[in-house]
Protein backbone atom coordinates (compact mmCIF):
# COMPACT_ATOMS: atom_id res chain seq x y z
CA UNK A 1 0.00 0.00 0.00
CA UNK A 2 1.90 3.48 -1.05
CA UNK A 3 0.72 5.22 1.99
CA UNK A 4 2.40 2.89 3.94
CA UNK A 5 5.39 2.41 2.23
CA UNK A 6 5.66 6.50 2.04
CA UNK A 7 5.32 6.60 6.29
CA UNK A 8 8.38 4.18 6.13
CA UNK A 9 10.24 6.66 4.13
CA UNK A 10 9.51 8.83 6.76
CA UNK A 11 10.17 7.37 9.32
CA UNK A 12 13.62 6.40 8.06
CA UNK A 13 14.51 9.76 6.44
CA UNK A 14 14.77 11.10 10.32
CA UNK A 15 15.72 7.89 12.08
CA UNK A 16 17.14 9.26 14.78
CA UNK A 17 14.04 11.16 15.63
CA UNK A 18 11.77 8.06 14.72
CA UNK A 19 14.40 6.00 17.43
CA UNK A 20 13.40 8.85 20.04
CA UNK A 21 9.99 8.52 20.01
CA UNK A 22 10.67 4.52 19.81
CA UNK A 23 12.58 4.67 22.88
CA UNK A 24 9.64 7.16 24.41
CA UNK A 25 6.47 4.88 23.69
CA UNK A 26 9.09 2.06 25.12
CA UNK A 27 9.65 3.88 28.69
CA UNK A 28 6.52 4.58 28.72
CA UNK A 29 5.36 0.61 28.29
CA UNK A 30 8.19 -0.41 30.46
CA UNK A 31 7.15 1.91 33.25
CA UNK A 32 3.54 0.08 32.94
CA UNK A 33 4.67 -2.92 33.06
CA UNK A 34 7.54 -2.66 35.78
CA UNK A 35 4.80 -0.97 38.19
CA UNK A 36 1.86 -2.89 37.45
CA UNK A 37 3.80 -6.27 37.97
CA UNK A 38 5.46 -4.83 40.76
CA UNK A 39 2.27 -3.98 42.42
CA UNK A 40 0.66 -7.13 41.50
CA UNK A 41 3.59 -9.03 42.88
CA UNK A 42 3.62 -6.91 46.51
CA UNK A 43 -0.01 -7.85 47.01
CA UNK A 44 0.29 -11.45 46.01
CA UNK A 45 3.20 -11.64 48.35
CA UNK A 46 1.24 -9.99 51.64
CA UNK A 47 -1.85 -11.98 50.85
CA UNK A 48 0.07 -15.34 50.57
CA UNK A 49 1.71 -13.97 54.03
CA UNK A 50 -1.09 -12.89 55.74
CA UNK A 51 -3.17 -15.85 54.73
CA UNK A 52 -1.43 -18.04 52.64
CA UNK A 53 -0.69 -20.97 55.20
CA UNK A 54 -4.14 -20.28 57.13
CA UNK A 55 -7.94 -20.46 56.58
CA UNK A 56 -9.51 -18.04 54.82
CA UNK A 57 -13.05 -19.05 55.37
CA UNK A 58 -13.42 -20.46 58.67
CA UNK A 59 -17.19 -22.03 60.06
CA UNK A 60 -16.75 -22.41 63.90
CA UNK A 61 -19.08 -22.18 67.05
CA UNK A 62 -19.74 -18.66 68.75
CA UNK A 63 -19.34 -20.15 72.04
CA UNK A 64 -15.15 -21.60 72.76
CA UNK A 65 -16.31 -24.35 74.47
CA UNK A 66 -18.62 -25.98 71.98
CA UNK A 67 -18.03 -27.84 69.21
CA UNK A 68 -18.93 -28.43 65.68
CA UNK A 69 -20.90 -32.21 66.08
CA UNK A 70 -22.85 -31.56 61.84
CA UNK A 71 -19.35 -30.79 59.94
CA UNK A 72 -19.27 -33.90 57.83
CA UNK A 73 -22.28 -32.34 56.47
CA UNK A 74 -20.93 -28.89 56.17
CA UNK A 75 -17.92 -30.63 54.32
CA UNK A 76 -19.94 -31.83 51.88
CA UNK A 77 -21.92 -28.48 50.86
CA UNK A 78 -18.35 -26.60 51.00
CA UNK A 79 -17.13 -28.71 48.81
CA UNK A 80 -19.89 -28.62 45.93
CA UNK A 81 -18.79 -24.99 45.59
CA UNK A 82 -16.42 -24.37 42.58
CA UNK A 83 -14.23 -22.08 44.45
CA UNK A 84 -12.69 -23.69 47.15
CA UNK A 85 -9.03 -25.30 46.79
CA UNK A 86 -9.71 -27.77 50.04
CA UNK A 87 -11.03 -28.16 52.74
CA UNK A 88 -10.15 -29.76 56.01
CA UNK A 89 -11.13 -30.02 59.79
CA UNK A 90 -9.47 -28.96 63.30
CA UNK A 91 -10.03 -29.76 67.20
CA UNK A 92 -7.87 -27.46 69.83
CA UNK A 93 -7.13 -28.14 73.60
CA UNK A 94 -5.75 -25.65 75.71
CA UNK A 95 -3.28 -27.93 78.04
CA UNK A 96 0.22 -28.18 79.33
CA UNK A 97 3.34 -30.28 79.20
CA UNK A 98 3.12 -31.82 82.38
CA UNK A 99 6.53 -31.82 83.66
CA UNK A 100 7.69 -28.64 82.53
CA UNK A 101 4.71 -26.58 83.64
CA UNK A 102 4.24 -25.22 79.85
CA UNK A 103 0.94 -24.25 78.44
CA UNK A 104 0.21 -25.43 74.96
CA UNK A 105 -2.41 -25.55 72.27
CA UNK A 106 -2.72 -29.13 70.93
CA UNK A 107 -4.46 -29.05 67.90
CA UNK A 108 -5.78 -32.18 66.22
CA UNK A 109 -6.57 -31.72 62.69
CA UNK A 110 -6.66 -34.42 59.58
CA UNK A 111 -2.92 -33.85 58.43
CA UNK A 112 -4.01 -35.13 55.17
CA UNK A 113 -6.52 -32.63 53.83
CA UNK A 114 -5.34 -29.66 56.16
CA UNK A 115 -1.55 -29.86 54.73
CA UNK A 116 -3.06 -28.09 51.81
CA UNK A 117 -3.92 -25.72 54.06
CA UNK A 118 -0.96 -25.02 56.83
CA UNK A 119 1.46 -26.58 54.30
CA UNK A 120 2.61 -28.34 57.53
CA UNK A 121 5.16 -30.25 55.37
CA UNK A 122 7.20 -27.70 53.85
CA UNK A 123 7.96 -25.98 57.58
CA UNK A 124 9.00 -29.63 58.55
CA UNK A 125 12.56 -28.84 60.14
CA UNK A 126 13.43 -32.74 61.50
CA UNK A 127 11.47 -36.05 61.57
CA UNK A 128 7.94 -36.26 59.94
CA UNK A 129 4.09 -35.70 60.18
CA UNK A 130 2.63 -38.14 62.79
CA UNK A 131 0.96 -41.09 60.77
CA UNK A 132 -1.05 -42.42 63.67
CA UNK A 133 -2.74 -41.16 67.16
CA UNK A 134 -0.50 -40.11 70.14
CA UNK A 135 2.05 -38.93 67.45
CA UNK A 136 3.04 -35.28 67.55
CA UNK A 137 4.91 -32.65 65.64
CA UNK A 138 5.94 -29.32 68.03
CA UNK A 139 7.81 -25.92 67.11
CA UNK A 140 11.50 -25.88 66.40
CA UNK A 141 11.93 -23.31 69.58
CA UNK A 142 9.96 -25.40 72.25
CA UNK A 143 11.86 -28.55 70.78
CA UNK A 144 15.46 -27.13 71.44
CA UNK A 145 14.11 -25.05 74.65
CA UNK A 146 13.12 -28.17 76.26
CA UNK A 147 16.09 -30.37 75.11
CA UNK A 148 14.01 -32.77 73.52
CA UNK A 149 14.69 -35.78 71.17
CA UNK A 150 12.76 -37.54 68.21
CA UNK A 151 10.95 -40.39 70.03
CA UNK A 152 10.64 -38.99 73.40
CA UNK A 153 7.91 -39.03 75.05
CA UNK A 154 5.66 -36.04 76.83
CA UNK A 155 3.27 -35.58 79.26
CA UNK A 156 0.07 -33.76 78.21
CA UNK A 157 -1.70 -32.78 81.14
CA UNK A 158 -5.43 -31.20 80.33
CA UNK A 159 -7.26 -29.84 83.60
CA UNK A 160 -11.04 -31.55 84.50
CA UNK A 161 -13.50 -29.96 83.17
CA UNK A 162 -17.39 -30.91 82.94
CA UNK A 163 -16.36 -33.31 80.08
CA UNK A 164 -14.74 -35.34 82.27
CA UNK A 165 -11.38 -34.50 80.48
CA UNK A 166 -8.75 -37.13 81.19
CA UNK A 167 -5.43 -35.57 82.99
CA UNK A 168 -2.89 -37.56 81.56
CA UNK A 169 -1.89 -38.49 77.99
CA UNK A 170 1.41 -39.71 76.86
CA UNK A 171 2.51 -38.70 73.29
CA UNK A 172 5.22 -39.31 71.35
CA UNK A 173 7.24 -36.22 69.22
CA UNK A 174 8.04 -37.60 65.96
CA UNK A 175 8.90 -34.03 64.53
CA UNK A 176 9.54 -30.81 64.78
CA UNK A 177 8.33 -27.31 62.39
CA UNK A 178 9.00 -23.59 62.05
CA UNK A 179 6.19 -21.32 61.17
CA UNK A 180 8.72 -18.57 61.55
CA UNK A 181 6.12 -17.18 64.29
CA UNK A 182 7.46 -17.19 67.60
CA UNK A 183 4.40 -17.58 69.09
CA UNK A 184 3.16 -20.48 66.75
CA UNK A 185 6.71 -22.54 67.31
CA UNK A 186 6.23 -22.18 71.50
CA UNK A 187 2.97 -23.01 71.92
CA UNK A 188 1.26 -24.84 69.71
CA UNK A 189 1.35 -29.25 68.99
CA UNK A 190 -0.24 -30.76 65.91
CA UNK A 191 -1.66 -34.21 66.31
CA UNK A 192 -4.26 -36.15 64.99
CA UNK A 193 -7.58 -35.49 65.88
CA UNK A 194 -9.00 -38.65 67.46
CA UNK A 195 -5.94 -38.03 69.80
CA UNK A 196 -7.35 -34.28 71.06
CA UNK A 197 -10.97 -35.81 71.12
CA UNK A 198 -9.41 -38.45 73.53
CA UNK A 199 -7.54 -35.80 75.76
CA UNK A 200 -10.83 -33.57 75.63
CA UNK A 201 -13.03 -36.60 76.21
CA UNK A 202 -15.51 -35.68 73.35
CA UNK A 203 -16.79 -37.89 70.67
CA UNK A 204 -16.51 -37.42 67.03
CA UNK A 205 -16.47 -33.42 67.14
CA UNK A 206 -14.60 -30.53 65.85
CA UNK A 207 -13.57 -26.84 66.29
CA UNK A 208 -13.61 -25.63 63.24
CA UNK A 209 -14.33 -26.83 59.65
CA UNK A 210 -11.10 -24.75 57.16
CA UNK A 211 -10.95 -23.87 53.92
CA UNK A 212 -8.74 -22.12 51.01
CA UNK A 213 -10.13 -20.90 47.77
CA UNK A 214 -8.75 -20.52 44.61
CA UNK A 215 -9.82 -16.71 43.87
CA UNK A 216 -9.11 -15.37 47.89
CA UNK A 217 -10.77 -11.67 46.95
CA UNK A 218 -14.52 -14.24 46.73
CA UNK A 219 -14.15 -15.33 50.15
CA UNK A 220 -17.03 -13.12 51.06
CA UNK A 221 -19.69 -14.96 48.80
CA UNK A 222 -18.46 -18.09 49.81
CA UNK A 223 -18.58 -17.14 53.31
CA UNK A 224 -22.12 -15.93 52.77
CA UNK A 225 -23.33 -19.19 50.57
CA UNK A 226 -21.78 -21.37 53.75
CA UNK A 227 -23.69 -19.27 56.29
CA UNK A 228 -27.08 -19.27 54.72
CA UNK A 229 -26.61 -23.46 54.06
CA UNK A 230 -26.01 -24.06 58.04
CA UNK A 231 -28.69 -21.05 59.06
CA UNK A 232 -27.96 -21.94 62.90
CA UNK A 233 -27.40 -18.81 64.88
CA UNK A 234 -24.70 -20.86 67.22
CA UNK A 235 -22.08 -21.01 64.66
CA UNK A 236 -20.37 -18.42 62.67
CA UNK A 237 -18.63 -18.61 59.22
CA UNK A 238 -15.52 -15.96 59.12
CA UNK A 239 -13.61 -15.07 56.05
CA UNK A 240 -10.31 -13.14 56.23
CA UNK A 241 -11.09 -10.36 54.31
CA UNK A 242 -13.72 -9.27 57.99
CA UNK A 243 -10.73 -9.93 59.73
CA UNK A 244 -8.21 -8.13 57.53
CA UNK A 245 -9.75 -4.98 57.00
CA UNK A 246 -6.52 -2.81 56.69
CA UNK A 247 -4.89 -4.68 54.55
CA UNK A 248 -7.78 -4.50 51.91
CA UNK A 249 -7.45 -1.15 52.29
CA UNK A 250 -3.30 -1.12 51.90
CA UNK A 251 -4.23 -3.23 48.70
CA UNK A 252 -6.88 -0.97 47.49
CA UNK A 253 -4.16 1.42 47.73
CA UNK A 254 -1.71 0.32 46.00
CA UNK A 255 -3.92 -0.76 42.76
CA UNK A 256 -5.35 2.69 42.75
CA UNK A 257 -1.89 4.60 42.99
CA UNK A 258 -0.46 2.08 40.39
CA UNK A 259 -3.57 3.18 37.86
CA UNK A 260 -2.88 6.40 38.51
CA UNK A 261 0.97 6.24 37.75
CA UNK A 262 -0.01 4.08 34.16
CA UNK A 263 -2.83 6.91 32.79
CA UNK A 264 0.03 9.71 33.61
CA UNK A 265 2.41 7.81 31.90
CA UNK A 266 0.08 7.05 29.22
CA UNK A 267 -0.95 10.39 28.53
CA UNK A 268 2.44 12.08 28.28
CA UNK A 269 2.88 9.29 25.85
CA UNK A 270 0.00 10.20 23.73
CA UNK A 271 0.95 13.79 24.06
CA UNK A 272 4.55 13.33 23.06
CA UNK A 273 3.45 11.38 20.10
CA UNK A 274 0.75 13.59 19.12
CA UNK A 275 3.09 17.01 19.52
CA UNK A 276 6.19 14.88 17.68
CA UNK A 277 4.04 13.79 14.42
CA UNK A 278 2.51 17.79 14.37
CA UNK A 279 5.96 18.87 13.75
CA UNK A 280 6.72 16.20 11.43
CA UNK A 281 3.72 17.59 9.17
CA UNK A 282 5.14 20.67 9.36
CA UNK A 283 8.32 19.25 8.44
CA UNK A 284 6.94 17.49 5.47
CA UNK A 285 4.69 19.21 4.29
CA UNK A 286 6.50 20.37 0.99
CA UNK A 287 6.85 16.27 0.39
CA UNK A 288 2.82 16.07 1.19
CA UNK A 289 2.20 18.84 -0.80
CA UNK A 290 4.42 17.58 -4.19
CA UNK A 291 2.18 13.61 -3.62
CA UNK A 292 -0.79 15.89 -3.71
CA UNK A 293 0.23 17.60 -6.44
CA UNK A 294 0.55 13.84 -8.31
CA UNK A 295 -2.74 12.98 -7.17
CA UNK A 296 -2.41 11.72 -3.82
CA UNK A 297 -5.75 12.33 -2.37
CA UNK A 298 -6.56 14.30 1.15
CA UNK A 299 -7.62 10.52 2.87
CA UNK A 300 -4.36 8.73 1.45
CA UNK A 301 -2.36 11.73 3.00
CA UNK A 302 -4.21 11.35 6.28
CA UNK A 303 -3.03 7.38 6.23
CA UNK A 304 0.33 8.18 5.89
CA UNK A 305 0.31 9.53 9.42
CA UNK A 306 -1.69 6.98 10.73
CA UNK A 307 0.81 4.28 9.37
CA UNK A 308 3.53 5.95 10.97
CA UNK A 309 1.61 6.40 14.58
CA UNK A 310 0.92 2.37 14.71
CA UNK A 311 4.02 1.80 13.21
CA UNK A 312 5.78 3.69 16.05
CA UNK A 313 3.43 2.21 18.52
CA UNK A 314 3.89 -1.49 17.38
CA UNK A 315 8.10 -0.85 17.93
CA UNK A 316 7.43 1.09 21.00
CA UNK A 317 5.53 -1.19 22.81
CA UNK A 318 8.11 -4.55 21.91
CA UNK A 319 10.64 -1.87 23.09
CA UNK A 320 9.23 -1.39 26.27
CA UNK A 321 8.00 -5.18 26.74
CA UNK A 322 11.62 -5.96 26.88
CA UNK A 323 12.95 -2.79 29.09
CA UNK A 324 10.31 -3.68 31.45
CA UNK A 325 10.91 -7.31 31.86
CA UNK A 326 14.16 -6.42 32.33
CA UNK A 327 13.70 -4.34 34.72
CA UNK A 328 11.79 -6.79 36.58
CA UNK A 329 14.36 -9.44 36.61
CA UNK A 330 16.73 -6.92 37.67
CA UNK A 331 14.59 -5.94 40.58
CA UNK A 332 14.14 -9.39 41.49
CA UNK A 333 17.81 -10.72 40.96
CA UNK A 334 18.90 -7.90 43.22
CA UNK A 335 16.52 -6.64 45.62
CA UNK A 336 17.32 -9.78 48.02
CA UNK A 337 15.49 -10.37 51.46
CA UNK A 338 18.46 -11.68 54.12
CA UNK A 339 17.83 -15.15 53.33
CA UNK A 340 17.96 -14.47 49.80
CA UNK A 341 14.71 -14.40 48.74
CA UNK A 342 13.24 -11.63 46.68
CA UNK A 343 11.83 -8.49 48.36
CA UNK A 344 9.00 -8.97 46.09
CA UNK A 345 8.16 -11.68 44.36
CA UNK A 346 8.19 -12.30 40.56
CA UNK A 347 5.22 -11.81 38.83
CA UNK A 348 4.81 -12.03 35.28
CA UNK A 349 1.31 -11.77 33.69
CA UNK A 350 0.47 -12.05 30.07
CA UNK A 351 -2.51 -10.85 29.81
CA UNK A 352 -1.06 -7.80 31.56
CA UNK A 353 1.62 -7.60 29.39
CA UNK A 354 -0.38 -8.22 26.19
CA UNK A 355 -2.91 -5.03 28.01
CA UNK A 356 0.15 -2.90 28.10
CA UNK A 357 1.37 -3.34 24.52
CA UNK A 358 -2.10 -3.08 23.28
CA UNK A 359 -2.49 0.53 25.27
CA UNK A 360 0.39 1.89 23.99
CA UNK A 361 -0.58 0.86 20.36
CA UNK A 362 -3.86 2.31 20.64
CA UNK A 363 -2.07 5.32 22.26
CA UNK A 364 -0.05 5.97 19.61
CA UNK A 365 -2.46 5.42 17.13
CA UNK A 366 -4.53 7.48 18.71
CA UNK A 367 -1.87 10.28 18.80
CA UNK A 368 -1.29 10.69 15.18
CA UNK A 369 -4.85 11.71 14.31
CA UNK A 370 -3.67 14.94 14.93
CA UNK A 371 -0.95 15.40 12.20
CA UNK A 372 -3.25 13.41 10.27
CA UNK A 373 -5.78 16.04 10.06
CA UNK A 374 -3.22 18.91 9.82
CA UNK A 375 -2.25 17.10 6.68
CA UNK A 376 -5.21 16.95 5.05
CA UNK A 377 -5.16 21.07 5.42
CA UNK A 378 -1.65 21.23 3.46
CA UNK A 379 -2.58 23.52 0.43
CA UNK A 380 -0.37 22.77 -2.93
CA UNK A 381 -1.57 26.33 -3.71
CA UNK A 382 0.69 27.48 -0.26
CA UNK A 383 3.30 25.13 -0.79
CA UNK A 384 4.71 25.96 -4.39
CA UNK A 385 3.96 29.62 -3.03
CA UNK A 386 6.53 29.31 0.10
CA UNK A 387 8.73 27.17 -2.40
Amino acid sequence: MLPFKIALRFLKSSLGQTIGIILGIGVGVSVQVFIGSLITGLQASLVDKTIGSSSQITVKMKEDDQYIEDYAEYIAYIETLPNIASVATTLDANSVLFTENKPVIVRGTDLADSDAIYKLSDKLVRGRLPAADYEVVIGESLFAELGYALGDTIDIYNPPTGSGADEHKFVTVVGTFDFQVALTNDTLIVTTIPTVQDILNVGDVVSTVITQLDEVFDSDLDAASIAAFIADDAVEVIDWKTQNESLLSGLNGQTASSLMIQVFVTLSVVLGIASVLAITVLQKSKQVGILKAMGIKDSQASFIFLSQGMILGVFGAITGLLIGLGLLYSFTTFALNADGTPVVPLSIDPGFMALSALIAFSSASLASFIPARKSTKISIIEVIKNG
